[in-house]
């Protein structure tokens, strides 16, 4: 796990950079060029990810990461109008002179527009109020944000406010970086299990070196089969066996004769041991 925590901390430093990069391209390039950037960026993703160790999930993870990336910048960039409106924004008291209604398409929701006038007789700059729902009559007074340059809509003070946008985007980023520090602590599993096979194969040679006398790999199976049937569970309902007894006999061979015996065989947690029982969290596989 050591060894993993500075390259899954690279790698989610990586991930921050990308969402960043995105949210400040997003505007300044074509759909074709940003999702080539996407695949490049996953490509080298599953790159990483299976440097950290989990190489089964190495895909699904890079995938996960790039799509809860492309939600954070797409969220974000929902609320960069907002963010900016409340920067160089400036309030004011307008009128509705005139309201329209999109035209019916389908099952499209139709929005509402409004155009807007100041107290002195002037429009409102940019664009028209837009509304979702048919909100305000004609005549009406309303306060609302308007941008000075003219660029953005104006919007009224609780439309121009980018809280939800903003944690949304922080939670799809934090998303992806969970997944990252999930990837690197499977690899960290897996890495501490291969240790682990490496150790019952060198242990088995060490029985058989000492014993001189371990049994052919039929005996050897036939003996864990007789133990698997007879050996009382512990109080956890596991049978617990020291594989160092058998040392012709692969992890995934005794899985199998434990599953002949009604048994599951458990990959998690043995510490050197193999234990067996009728329900495992994680079983190791068998055929």
């Amino acid at each position: 796990m050591r060894r993993s925590v500075p390259l899954a901390a690279g790698i989610g430093c990586y991930t921050i950079a990308v969402i960043v990069a995105m949210f400040l391209l997003v505007d300044g390039t074509g759909a074709f060029v940003e999702t080539a950037l996407w695949v490049v960026h996953g490509l080298l993703l599953v790159v990483l990810i299976r440097r950290l160790g989990a190489r089964e999930s190495s895909t699904y993870a890079a995938l996960f990461v790039v799509v809860t990336s492309v939600m954070s910048v797409y969220v974000f960039d929902l609320g960069r109008d907002d963010l900016t409106l409340q920067h160089r924004g400036e309030e004011v008291t307008a009128t509705v002179v005139k309201e329209r209604l999109d035209p019916a398409r389908g099952r499209k929701g139709r929005h509402s527009h409004y155009e807007l006038r100041r107290e002195d007789g002037s429009r409102v700059p940019g664009p028209e109020l837009e509304t979702t729902t048919d909100l305000y009559d004609v005549g009406q007074e309303l306060t609302v944000i308007a941008d000075p340059e003219g660029a953005l809509r104006p919007r009224t003070p609780g439309q121009a406010d980018p809280t939800g946008e903003l944690l949304g985007a922080v939670a799809a980023g934090l998303a992806a970086l969970g997944a990252v520090g999930w990837t690197a602590w499977r690899g960290s599993d897996a890495a501490r299990r291969r240790e682990e096979r490496k150790r019952t194969a060198g242990g088995g040679k060490a029985y058989r070196h000492v014993t001189g006398d371990a049994g052919t790999p039929d005996e050897q199976e036939q003996k864990l089969r007789q133990v698997l049937r007879s050996h009382p569970a512990d109080r956890r309902g596991y049978i617990e066996v020291q594989p160092e007894e058998y040392p012709d006999v692969p992890r995934q061979r005794a899985a199998r004769i434990a599953w002949e015996t009604g048994l599951r065989a458990e990959a998690l947690g043995n510490r050197g041991s193999w234990r067996f029982a009728e329900t495992v969290i994680e079983e190791v596989p068998h055929d």
